[in-house]
């Protein structure tokens, strides 16, 4: 953990955030059942004095404050949902719910912003308005999608918009900011494979879909090594294969589920493209058919240059050169964020979860079941979440 410079009063209530932070994570919920969740957030801001909205985007919460007479509009935006994963790391506050565990950090996030809105109310050192977005369903869900369809930066103006999401794998507590691209789009493609079935012993009278379904996965490895410029980032992974039952039954059917990522726009439609043309001719060729149901989900994070360079000068000034990844470059993760960055002009960047052991506890991946949020990084992160708001709202 690098040493920086911590805000006195988020030292002081260090405690009361990690605290926070493990009843929040012992405590998870799925995409849209965050009721306790939302509850808790809501009813925190409303005893800090924040005007608090409930139900946008199902369970998300707004909490507004304004100070002075300033003019301009903040909103700073953390995910609450949990994974549909059984947690392994038994650790005190491990998940109390079998099939539920906040397997990527959406805890922490939740209790940082939480503990900079607690200084931020008390001491009011800015001048404008500060609009704190706690989201839904960020796994998948959309959950970002749904709070701007439901009219979010229209009853709460933002000139500006921030996020962040914890990184294992990088040294904890440092800061990353890349204009541009940082997180990959990320595609769903369901592709179903209808065949002939029949006896296992005769597969001369059927047309067997699992064949077909083997025939295109091997196929569908040379999109990007053969047909992406090597210079562009793209990946297309098989995740889950099902079909038949029986050993010696040839089934009717087979399904195929795909993950695709790509940064440019011309390469997302690119793989969609030819993802569905070689499904359709694969199958064709073996006296099959094939359908796809091609799912557009989260496009790609992109920076605002501006926004951006203001977010890396607020952490450098406020702790030091050393506090920054130095040469950041993209990732292929992804998240409904991009969605907010599509609306408003801001910036998403990420902080260091820990470069230890990668099997668990700081250095563990997300969506591991041995994964934890590093409380270390609890106080650098809602310390730098103020001195955001107070650069910002001058």
């Amino acid at each position: 953990m690098i040493s920086v410079p911590i805000h006195p009063g988020i030292r002081a209530s260090t405690e009361e955030m990690v605290g926070l932070r493990r009843q929040i994570h012992a405590n998870p919920e799925l995409g849209y059942e965050e009721f306790q969740t939302s509850e808790l957030v809501a009813e925190r801001l409303a005893r800090w004095g924040y005007t608090v909205h409930r139900g946008i985007g199902g369970t998300g919460v707004v909490g507004t404050l304004t100070v002075g007479d300033g003019a301009r509009r903040l909103g700073l935006r953390a995910d609450m949902d949990a994974l549909p994963m059984t947690e392994t790391t038994g650790l005190a506050w491990a998940s109390r719910k079998p099939g539920a565990m906040h397997a990527c950090g959406h805890d922490g996030h939740t209790a940082t912003l939480l503990a900079a809105a607690q200084l931020l109310a008390v001491t009011k050192g800015f001048n404008g308005t500060l609009n704190l977005i706690f989201q839904p369903a960020e796994e998948g869900l959309m959950g970002a999608k749904k709070m701007v369809e439901e009219g979010l930066f229209e009853r709460f103006p933002c000139d500006a918009v921030y996020a962040y999401h914890n990184e294992p794998g990088f040294p904890a507590g440092q800061f990353g900011f890349l204009p541009g691209v940082i997180y990959s789009s990320s595609d769903t493609a369901v592709i179903t494979i209808e065949g002939k079935g029949g006896h296992g012993a005769m597969p001369h009278t059927t047309v067997d879909p699992i064949m077909v379904a083997a025939h295109l996965i091997l196929a569908l490895q040379t999109l990007v090594s053969r047909e992406v410029d090597p210079n562009d980032m793209a990946v297309v992974t098989v995740g889950a294969m099902s079909a038949g039952k029986a050993p010696n039954v040839i089934p009717a059917s087979a399904e195929l589920k795909l993950s695709i990522r790509a940064r440019k726009p011309e390469v997302r439609a690119f793989l969609r493209d030819r993802i569905i043309a070689m499904a359709q001719g694969q199958a064709a060729v073996h006296g099959a058919t094939a359908t796809v149901d091609y799912q557009w989900k989260m496009p790609p994070c992109v920076n605002d240059e501006a926004a951006t360079a203001f977010a890396r000068q607020v952490a450098l000034a406020s702790m030091g050169e050393k506090a920054l990844i130095p040469d950041m470059a993209p990732l292929q993760a992804s998240d409904d964020f991009a969605f907010m960055l599509n609306a408003v002009p801001g910036s998403y960047f990420i902080v260091g979860n820990g470069d230890g052991k990668p099997g668990s506890g700081p250095g563990c991946m997300v969506h591991n079941t041995g994964y934890d949020f590093n409380d270390e990084i609890l106080p650098s992160t809602a310390s730098y979440w103020v001195s955001l708001v107070q650069a910002y709202l001058r």
